[in-house]
């Protein structure tokens, strides 16, 4: 199965993401017999394709889950299926999401991550001068652990040194940390994302 190339998505193509994502979501909470992933063969090809994706979910107070994968393992509407549920009822910073929430829910949004590339630094001031704010998602990996920021966290923080202090704050260490066997991978994300009462009425919008 081919891996989801750097592309954007159509009008349909968006919709139908959404739409996945929502009916994930809506499925789990109506406790409904089948909660299965979409039928692939009804489904644009390119959503077929084997993919990696996050979908978070946002209300008026804030982040209320975010949940996704990095590697490109499974067809990628099977992977925002997954990932909606995860982010509604298995992120571990929150409690499942119950109706009412549901129905609070300001913003739900879908980054498809394509184009990794590996960056080959020998300090934090070379990361700095290498980042691109506003566009790269960014991996530092060292040692077994493991930490991501979508492009979106650009738009909450100052720079580019923020960035990274904020990721290895995440990742449990220092926010001075530097490793010469730190692993760092750069991506892009392409954003789908429908807000409320859009989605309700089933008519889910993009950008």
């Amino acid at each position: 199965m081919a891996v989801t190339p750097c592309l954007r998505f159509d009008a349909r193509e968006r919709a139908v993401l959404l739409e996945t994502a929502i009916s994930a979501i809506e499925s789990r909470l109506a406790a409904a017999a089948d909660t299965r992933p979409p039928d692939l063969a009804s489904l644009p090809t390119t959503l077929a394709l084997t993919g990696s994706s996050f979908v978070s979910l946002q209300t008026a107070a804030g982040l209320r889950g975010c949940c996704g994968t990095l590697e490109p393992l499974r067809p990628l509407a099977m992977d925002v299926w997954c990932n909606a549920q995860a982010s509604a009822f298995a992120d571990p910073r929150f409690a499942p999401l119950a109706d009412a929430e549901w129905r609070a829910v300001t913003e739900l949004e879908i980054s498809v991550l394509n184009g990794f590339e590996r960056i080959d630094v020998g300090s934090e001031a070379e990361l700095v001068r290498c980042l691109v704010p506003g566009v790269d998602g960014l991996v530092l990996a060292w040692r077994g652990r493991r930490s991501t920021f979508l492009p979106k966290v650009w738009e909450h923080v100052s720079d580019a040194r923020e960035f990274l202090w904020r990721l290895k704050e995440k990742a449990g260490w220092p926010g001075d940390f530097w490793a010469s066997d730190l692993e760092i991978l750069r991506y892009r994300a392409v954003g789908v994302s429908t807000q409320w009462p859009a989605a309700r009425g089933r008519q889910p919008g993009a950008h």
